[in-house]
């Protein structure tokens, strides 16, 4: 088990083993955080999520995603290093709705990507997944901040491409704020379309992780409780994936 892995981190990994997601509330997943760095910088890490771009390649024509991007190479035991900024690239096979082409978001902010939060949340990522599956010695960690605004006349889907996968192996979501929104309910299911269960990511640092080869994953539209006030959902979304496989994966479909 790598170094830092509580007994906490090691059941939530028997159960991604065994069912290929584990859902976290957050008071857990700030204890299984502890060993791996601090989150002293949270308010302002928070607060970066009020910089966010528009994301323009919206095929339903919404206005109602921002988002920014990093991607970092991790490799098991040394420096996780961030990259050049770069596209980020989805194939039609796991997003008919956006897939296909190379998607330029602007990138994740300098200090952002420095912050000691993420910088925690990357670690204790690559103890976990490099634990799942210790033949990868290398991961290719892409960093989203997201953030789904929702309007009385025009709910925020958090998943417009619907139940899906996203082409990785591992996938975390942690929630870094909810304000003003109802619904948002995160659905797991087996490929064969079947649910395997539900939950709704309510507080700061509850989170979701995915075996994204075994299991597809959704999020319900969000709607605003008050329509007179801002209305938004803010989540972290790291994607790891084996970075010799990644590499060696086509482009073109």
């Amino acid at each position: 088990m790598p170094v830092g892995v509580s007994e906490t981190s090691a059941a939530l990994l028997r159960r991604v083993a065994t069912e290929g997601y584990s859902f976290v509330r957050g008071p857990a997943m700030r204890d299984m955080l502890t060993p791996f760095g601090t989150l002293a910088d949270w308010p302002a890490f928070r607060a970066s999520w009020n910089s966010l771009g528009l994301d323009r390649y919206m095929a339903d024509g919404g206005r109602y995603r921002r988002r920014r991007h990093a991607v970092y190479a991790v490799s098991r035991e040394g420096p996780i290093a961030r990259e050049a900024h770069q596209p980020h690239y989805q194939s039609l096979t796991y997003n008919p709705l956006h897939g296909g082409i190379e998607r330029w978001f602007e990138p994740v902010a300098d200090e952002t990507g420095r912050s000691v939060c993420l910088q925690t949340v990357l670690a204790f990522s690559r103890a976990c997944f490099s634990e799942l599956a210790p033949e990868t010695d290398t991961w290719r960690a892409e960093v989203h901040q997201f953030r789904i605004e929702a309007h009385d006349s025009a709910p925020g889907r958090p998943t417009p491409e619907g139940l899906h996968r996203d082409g990785v192996d591992y996938v975390l979501v942690l929630l870094i704020d909810r304000c003003n929104i109802a619904r948002g309910v995160t659905g797991i299911h087996a490929l064969d379309g079947s649910p395997l269960g539900s939950f709704t990511l309510t507080d700061p640092l509850d989170a979701a992780i995915v075996d994204d080869r075994r299991v597809a994953h959704g999020v319900t539209p969000v709607e605003p409780i008050d329509p007179s006030h801002p209305a938004y959902r803010d989540v972290l979304v790291l994607t790891f994936a084996d970075a010799v496989r990644w590499l060696g994966s086509p482009r073109t479909s």
